[in-house]
């Protein structure tokens, strides 16, 4: 498997764990072993085949400790980009998949901002609503314009 479908296994599952984060509203490290230590437990399920390739763990910590380190100003960017919605509105999916690249574009300068901005797109259009990947490519858009003025 290539170094791009890895890291787009990380990011995916990088956005799940924050999701469940949210969903528990506890962002801690005893949560992300509990969501690792499931993951390795799906390798034993044929029907799970996407726990079956291997995560740049490199990248998945960081990327996590990224959001956890920076959580209330990562929000904080969220809300002053996306127009007329608070943080409480947003719906989980998307409120993952916005933290995590707000943190790769703002934290992960290894990380072209173009790249998070598509992989993003990409999550929001498997994972959240019929409008999600317009949503979130809109309000990256907007993070990166911010950024780079």
């Amino acid at each position: 498997m290539g170094n791009i479908d890895t890291r787009r296994q990380s990011r995916e599952c990088a956005m799940q764990l924050l999701y469940e984060m949210d969903i528990k509203k506890e962002f801690s490290s005893s949560v992300q072993s509990a969501f690792l230590a499931n993951l390795e437990r799906l390798k034993e399920y044929e029907e799970y085949p996407v726990a079956n390739h291997p995560l740049d763990m490199s990248y998945f910590n960081r990327a996590i400790s990224a959001v956890i380190l920076n959580l209330k100003e990562i929000d904080g960017l969220l809300e002053s980009y996306a127009d007329n919605w608070r943080i409480d509105r947003l719906s989980k999916v998307d409120l993952a998949v916005l933290r995590l690249s707000i943190a790769e574009i703002c934290y992960l300068t290894d990380i072209p901002d173009s790249v998070s901005i598509n992989e993003a797109v990409e999550l929001a259009k498997k994972f959240g609503s019929d409008e999600s990947g317009k949503f979130v490519n809109g309000v990256l858009g907007r993070a990166v314009k911010e950024k780079n003025t």
